[in-house]
């Protein structure tokens, strides 16, 4: 019996990860072997990204809210916690845009904690 190859599977395979690669330099971008491992090393990179942008953005939160808080007198840590002793539920995201955005307001809250 004839050896059976799915041709057309195999090349729609391959024009994905090509496409995937569009844009990268070189022979990345149209050399199959080499595309395939670029893109496959830019899935991981992208997999792992997506966590550590949520590391880098609470991060980021947490320096906007102490900034805000140490220019009314208070630190972080007392400012977090005074909002957990009177209740108020308000995230890092929403605080850090208020310090950066609404002066004012974060003022407010500052007030009401002390």
């Amino acid at each position: 019996m004839p050896r059976s190859v799915n041709s057309v599977a195999k090349r729609a395979r391959r024009k994905k990860v090509l496409k995937q690669a569009k844009g990268y330099w070189g022979r990345r971008k149209n050399v199959w072997t080499v595309a395939k491992n670029a893109v496959d090393k830019a899935m991981q990179y992208s997999y792992r990204d997506r966590r550590n942008k949520k590391r880098t953005f609470r991060a980021l939160w947490i320096m906007r809210i102490n900034a805000g808080a140490r220019q009314h007198g208070m630190s972080y840590s007392k400012f977090m916690g005074g909002l957990k002793a009177n209740n108020i539920q308000l995230n890092r995201k929403v605080l850090a845009d208020l310090a950066m955005n609404h002066p004012e307001a974060f003022e407010a809250i500052i007030n009401k904690v002390k």
